[in-house]
């Protein structure tokens, strides 16, 4: 079967990828989103933070023998807690300065990580192994569904619909979005402020971390990995809306399945389609398309 004179199964196994691709550009620009919205920091450490994600599950696996499972849990807190480190210790100092500084900072820490994992490493990707429950796949008679890609897409729904729901629609999230706006006043109320920027930089954080676990047995693990990944990232956060949390799920999802679809229709353009709605929304709403107009 045929459409457009393009066969199923390629236009199916384009939307898949698009799907995959889709679920960490959600759950990454999340990251972003919840970092930027809460605490006004572009962090352009995010990307080395989802590599070192990547890289914490590989040593874990050849180091101490501790599988895909576990990692899933350890890692965004171990990395969860770098974030909480350089929050405290270099970030929380910038906050009275301009927000200039704080990205030139995010962006040194990144050039750092990611030379030091270079120079250790390599540029080649590592393999990571995915678990034996998730091998395999499924065959819907017009494409085949590996289990493992399965499972990261309806793993990243899940995650980034919890994460909206608990900024969005829980008292935790109300007092969060309240200290951004008035930390006086929330401190007022006996709520430790710095505390709870703290820890929200380390969940924005972590949330890149988990995306690296993830993302390990289908990209392989090496040092580039975020810097290839953060400038799509970047776009997708700017498209959906500085700061918006639906806005990044939605539009994470959304450009991964136009970028597929791009590489069925017109491969030549699907690298830079992204980019291209990038430049059209931010002439037509500068704000993005879920941003609140200022």
């Amino acid at each position: 079967m045929e459409i457009f004179g393009i066969p199923i199964q390629a236009m199916m196994g384009q939307l898949l990828i698009g799907l995959i691709n889709g679920s960490f550009y959600a759950l990454l620009s999340l990251g972003l989103a919840v970092i930027f919205g809460l605490l006004n920091i572009i962090n352009f450490t995010h990307g080395a933070q989802y590599m070192l994600g990547a890289f914490c599950a590989y040593l874990l696996m050849e180091k101490l023998g501790i599988g895909y499972w576990p990692s899933l849990v350890l890692v965004p807190i171990i990395v969860g807690a770098t974030g909480v480190l350089i929050e405290r210790l270099m970030l929380s100092k910038l906050y009275k300065l301009d927000h200039l500084y704080g990205l030139l900072l995010t962006f040194g820490l990144a050039l750092v990580i990611q030379g030091i994992f270079r120079n250790e490493y390599g540029s080649a990707g590592l393999p990571y192994a995915m678990p034996d429950q998730l091998t395999g796949g499924r065959n819907l008679g017009f494409m085949f569904l590996p289990n493992y890609r399965a499972w990261v897409i309806v793993a990243s729904l899940v995650i980034c619909l919890s994460t909206w729901y608990v900024i969005e629609r829980t008292k935790l999230g109300a007092y969060l979005r309240a200290a951004t706006e008035n930390p006086q006043l929330v401190q007022a109320f006996g709520i430790n402020v710095p505390r709870m920027i703290t820890l929200t930089y380390g969940f924005g954080v972590a949330l890149a971390a988990l995306a690296g676990v993830m993302a390990a047995p289908i990209y392989q693990v090496s040092p580039q990995m975020g810097a290839d990944l953060i400038i799509v990232v970047f776009a997708v956060v700017v498209i959906g809306g500085m700061g918006s949390i639906m806005g990044s799920i939605v539009t994470g999802f959304a450009l991964g399945l136009i970028e597929g679809m791009t590489k069925v229709f017109y491969p030549e353009a699907s690298n830079t389609v992204i980019f291209i709605i990038m430049a059209i929304v931010l002439l037509i709403r500068p704000a993005g398309l879920f941003g609140t107009q200022k």
